[in-house]
């Protein structure tokens, strides 16, 4: 960011994404596209929440088992881990707006408005709504974070308002505490953990105690994806991190346990429909 406090990256033409961050805010990560016709994601998860605006066109979206299809005024839920993604029907002009939030941030304002408090993060129940008054909500959020002339305060001000009030208005999840999904949890926290690094099956098994045979089957039905699948994942969010604090794109694919740059670029335009450069601009 060369030293200055927020960063919006500004696309060449309208099918390149934007992104804004600011050090300020670290916990919220703006990203939008005015023309997404051409933008396709593979699935793929993210460590945050996230939370968009779709203001164009059309898409079908996948969330785990859920297919929905969205058009312009919906809004979109996606939980921490939750396989997704979100692409367009041909030739129609699709733009949306997301928020990225970081899960802990989440959880603190989740445990303030008086939800969970002897709990993490509580998932949402809901992966879509035409919540009118979200929906503009959500967009105000959006233009008031990438204004570089709104001061700091208005802009924590807004972001708490904006996700007190998706707390109040959208469902949380049931709370799921047994035994088989500790197991799996414990398996996606080992990858996630050690995710630079080569893993073996047998390491991810005897970490979450469970068989090969079983952790295949029910870690795809939790996650949406295979157990490699999701340290790919990892591997490109470790990445998105990385990128943010201006790391030579070279480095950053090593580190995160690519096999080189191309390697990384190959994966990351995949599934963050961006190249790194774009992303790290």
């Amino acid at each position: 960011m060369s030293g200055t406090t927020e960063a919006i990256s500004h696309a060449k033409r309208d099918s390149e994404p934007r992104f804004w961050r600011s050090a300020a805010l670290p916990h919220i990560e703006a990203r939008s596209i005015e023309d997404g016709r051409e933008i396709c994601y593979a699935r793929h998860s993210h460590e945050t929440f996230s939370i968009g605006a779709v203001t164009g066109g059309r898409s079908l979206y996948v969330n785990r088992h859920a297919r929905e299809w969205t058009g312009a005024g919906a809004v979109v839920l996606m939980n921490p881990d939750d396989v997704h993604a979100c692409n367009p029907v041909a030739d129609e002009c699709w733009s949306y707006r997301m928020l990225h939030v970081d899960v802990a941030w989440l959880t603190g304002l989740q445990h303030e408005l008086g939800f969970s408090e002897n709990h993490a993060f509580r998932a949402f129940s809901q992966i879509m709504t035409t919540d009118a008054a979200l929906f503009n909500a959500l967009n105000g959020l959006h233009a008031i974070l990438v204004d570089a002339k709104t001061d700091l305060l208005r802009k924590q001000s807004a972001a708490i308002a904006f996700f007190s009030e998706v707390q109040h208005r959208l469902n949380p999840a049931p709370l799921s505490d047994d035994d088989a999904s500790r197991q799996l949890a414990r398996a996606a926290e080992f990858i996630a953990e050690n995710c630079r690094s080569p893993l073996k099956l047998e390491d991810i098994c005897a970490a979450a105690g469970l068989s090969a045979s079983h952790l295949i089957r029910a870690f795809k039905q939790r996650y949406g994806m295979t157990p490699h699948a999701y340290l790919i994942n990892r591997r490109i969010q470790y990445s998105r991190s990385q990128l943010k604090r201006g790391r030579l794109i070279a480095d950053v694919a090593l580190d995160a346990g690519f096999a080189d740059q191309a390697h990384l670029q190959r994966t990351f335009k995949r599934l963050v429909a961006a190249t790194p450069g774009q992303y790290r601009s």
